[in-house]
């Protein structure tokens, strides 16, 4: 997703600094032994970009998982969810995604 979502942003020329760009992923997972199965998966991103750029990087955000081949072959079967820690000048905002 982190991919896609870089893809998403560079193809609506909204400039970010790849090195500031940073993704965290936590996944559940259930079970014991050699019997396990993830529960759930959730992507942190954390992304600053110029003020003019937030509606299109929030729409890139809210479109990426659509675009993304893991989420869509994965997605129906173990939930996997976003949010992001957007820096916008002065600003924090934090999104999250649907699922």
């Amino acid at each position: 997703m982190y991919g896609t979502l870089a893809g998403a942003l560079a193809g609506r020329k909204i400039p970010f600094d790849r090195d500031r760009f940073t993704a965290t992923v936590e996944g559940r997972i259930a079970g014991r032994g050699k019997t396990i199965r993830i529960e759930s998966i959730a992507v942190h991103y954390d992304l600053t970009i110029a003020p003019e750029d937030r509606p299109a990087a929030e729409r890139a955000l809210h479109a990426h998982p659509r675009g993304c081949p893991v989420h869509e072959s994965i997605g129906s079967a173990v939930p996997i969810g976003w949010d992001a820690t957007l820096h916008v000048g002065d600003e924090t905002v934090t999104l999250r995604g649907a699922e």
